[in-house]
């Protein structure tokens, strides 16, 4: 008889399914069939059930912060039993332990995560027996009586196991060492708070705060454009002075002066440019890929996504969610036809079907054994359902699967790019631009209702003579880079800081190596929200005073390198691959952790917060075990009770006692307001004059003040 071990109840349930069977408590008993000709036992995890050992474990010193005791590295690493999920690991313990039990099959997620979860359990259980592999990529019953028809040898999956724990000892040194060592020193800087680092979270912490650091330091300068309106023929259309291949003027004088010269003036169509290009469909998805789309589209988080993509995963309507390959293998795609054929019974996707179903088997933009490592894209698979079954979140994510699949098997779009440059008086050029759609190919399945942001021009010809039928200064400013949305920061995350676009993907991760993995890249980001380190506000990211001290702290320092993590994550998976020495990877990273505290201790002299709200930043604990503040910021200037800070507000403590409203918001036009000012407005009755509050396009300077007849706060002018 057989133990199957699962890493979740509901996909145990699963790979119950095809087979006859009934339910236990905690466990399945598959009745003997022609799989299992004498049955099995199907089991569960519930993720991990086991985690590293607490450092006060290992040396009780070590339950104290103290940086006598830095860094922190034990002899050999050790796991506890989580207490919540003891009465599970019970019942795999007595499964496993059964006389009439001869062979365990691990059927944990067919990645380096499952693969430390489920051998950590059966290491605990101190049980030696035969040990095979179920490696499936998608939860549909064929895939799952394939899978356990040919199972793997353990042997084959056991270096995928030695990087899971290499990278758990690894990122448990760095995250106890840097965290402890960063938090004791900054404490000393008055800030009384958790600054939780590691190997994953800080470099891309440290993405963020530069680009908002891009932000502060980008001085907006005003610029001007001349913009022109030609009638050549029975034709009219638009264009833009340049001169150089530059369109922006710098005064405002100098582009009228432009204007009033071409006013009236006659014009020529002196250059035609038609630059033919094809565009191959999108290849299909991976997790960062798809988690990318959904949430440039529906504003979706990652981990909404991921947490999604793993419920049509469990219903077997799609393959593997975290999968990093964006192609399949031939084997996968001879069945592609019959997934197109049960799409065709559902609407919209019955208009975009090619009739007769073009194949894909030798396209090697989809279709390349190659570049399938341990799963394929992620696609529907054969258990076609009708879209309108599914919940509206579930429903979105299967129809953007969907689409990217059936758009794989269409022609190329092909688009005739157009340039017209005009002549006015024979000086003043004017440069237009746009595009005309020869073949939609593709682009019928994906682009529908796009706003194009370059015209259809007139099918005018070179040297064709008109007039300037109207022309205007335009007047704009220089754009300080954006920050980044959810979506963008998971790319980012992807190509290890490499700004790109999604697009060009492709040719660039041949080479590059991310932050983190497909499976720990949503998790990352949502640890940053938990940790008050970012906040996300109508999908765009923006870093706290609490993640700018921690990232000016450690500096250029390794730690805050995505460059070197990415290597990191690189060596890891060498490690996977049985290509690189997992005790030389951790003997590395031992000599590392020594270099991550040195750094911190001497740098610490040099560390200046002056401009950033670090009062804030302090740390306690209530009842319910969540962080609250009661420090005082100073006197409520409405009924005497003590302002504190609120999370994304400042306000009166009083609140729930007497239902004081007095609130100072955190972020007044576009700009910050730190403990400093409040207390300077609470003790005074008004702020320093405060720069850079912004409404539209203007920016303004004012104090806030207490209006003591109004009874709130107001802004206050210099008088002129």
């Amino acid at each position: 008889m057989k133990v199957v071990i699962a890493e979740k109840p509901d996909q145990g349930a699963t790979l119950a399914k095809p087979f006859p069977h009934r339910k236990r408590q905690g466990y399945i008993e598959i009745h003997p069939n022609g799989v299992f000709p004498k049955g099995a036992y199907i089991t569960w995890a519930v993720g991990h059930l086991f985690q590293l050992q607490a450092p006060e474990k290992y040396e009780s010193k070590w339950k104290k912060w103290t940086l006598e005791d830095l860094p922190i590295i034990p002899i050999r690493f050790h796991y506890d039993l989580q207490r919540s999920k003891a009465k599970q690991f019970t019942v795999i313990k007595d499964l496993l332990r059964k006389r009439e039990v001869t062979e365990i099959i691990h059927a944990g997620d067919a990645g380096r995560e499952g693969e430390l979860i489920i051998r950590n359990i059966i290491s605990m259980s101190k049980v030696q027996k035969p040990m095979k592999r179920l490696w499936i990529s998608s939860l549909t019953e064929k895939a799952i009586i394939q899978g356990f028809e040919s199972l793997r040898e353990e042997r084959e999956m056991r270096s995928l196991y030695f990087e899971a724990y290499s990278r758990a000892c690894a990122d448990w040194l760095v995250g106890m060492n840097a965290s402890r060592v960063y938090s004791i020193l900054l404490k000393q800087q008055g800030m009384s708070d958790v600054f939780s680092a590691g190997r994953v979270q800080t470099p891309t912490l440290a993405l963020i705060v530069r680009r908002d650091e891009e932000i502060d330091r980008f001085k907006s300068e005003p610029f001007w454009e001349v913009k022109a309106t030609f009638q050549v023929g029975e034709y009219s259309y638009e264009g833009t002075w340049h001169k150089d291949g530059e369109s922006r003027i710098q005064s405002p004088e100098l582009a009228e002066k432009i204007a009033a010269f071409c006013r009236d003036k006659p014009a020529t169509v002196s250059k035609m440019n038609i630059e033919r290009k094809e565009f191959s469909p999108p290849l299909l998805f991976n997790l960062s890929a798809l988690q990318a789309t959904i949430n440039k589209m529906y504003k979706f988080s990652p981990k909404k996504t991921l947490d999604v993509l793993q419920k049509l995963y469990q219903k077997g309507i799609v393959s593997y969610p975290r999968s990093d390959s964006q192609y399949v293998t031939k084997g996968e795609a001879e069945g592609f036809p019959e997934i197109l054929t049960k799409l065709k019974q559902f609407s919209p996707y019955d208009q975009w079907i090619p009739t007769p179903h073009a194949s894909l088997m030798n396209n090697k933009r989809f279709v390349n054994d190659a570049k399938v490592s341990d799963h394929y894209a992620i696609i529907p698979t054969e258990q076609v359902t009708n879209p309108a079954s599914l919940s509206e979140d579930e429903r979105k994510i299967y129809d953007v699967v969907v689409k990217r699949f059936i758009a794989a098997h269409h022609d190329k779009a092909v688009l005739n790019y157009t340039t017209i440059t005009t002549t006015v008086d024979n000086r003043a050029e004017f440069v237009s631009k746009g595009k005309q759609i020869l073949q939609e190919g593709w682009r019928k399945v994906l682009i529908q209702n796009e706003k194009e942001d370059e015209p259809l021009l007139p099918p005018v010809r070179e040297l064709e003579m008109g007039t300037v039928k109207k022309v205007d200064t335009k007047e704009g400013k220089t754009q300080p880079p954006k920050r980044y949305t959810e979506g963008q920061l998971i790319t980012l995350m992807k190509t290890a800081g490499k700004h790109i676009d999604n697009d060009e993907l492709e040719k660039v991760l041949k080479q590059t190596e991310g932050l983190g993995t497909e499976a720990t890249r949503a998790g990352i980001i949502t640890m940053l929200k938990d940790r008050k380190y970012i906040e996300i506000k109508k999908n765009i990211v923006y870093p706290t005073d609490k993640a700018k001290v921690l990232v000016r702290a450690i500096g250029n320092n390794v730690l805050a390198s995505a460059e070197m993590t990415a290597k990191w994550e690189q060596r890891l998976q060498e490690i996977g691959r049985g290509q690189a020495s997992a005790p030389e990877f951790m003997a590395q990273v031992k000599k590392l952790n020594e270099r991550l505290v040195q750094n911190a201790l001497e740098e610490s002299t040099t560390w200046t917060f002056e401009d950033l709200d670090t009062d804030s930043i302090q740390r306690t604990r209530g009842k319910n075990g969540k962080r609250i503040s009661k420090t005082s910021i100073g006197t409520c200037l409405k009924c005497g009770g003590n302002v504190i800070d609120k999370g994304k507000f400042y306000g009166c403590s009083n609140y729930q006692k007497t239902k004081c409203s007095f609130t100072i918001s955190k972020t007044i036009l576009s700009k910050r307001i730190t403990q400093k000012i409040v207390k300077k407005i609470l003790t005074e009755g008004k702020s320093d004059r405060i720069d850079g509050f912004k409404k539209g396009d203007k920016e303004f300077s004012a104090y806030l003040s207490w209006d003591a007849q109004q009874r709130n706060i107001q802004f206050q002018f210099d008088v002129r």
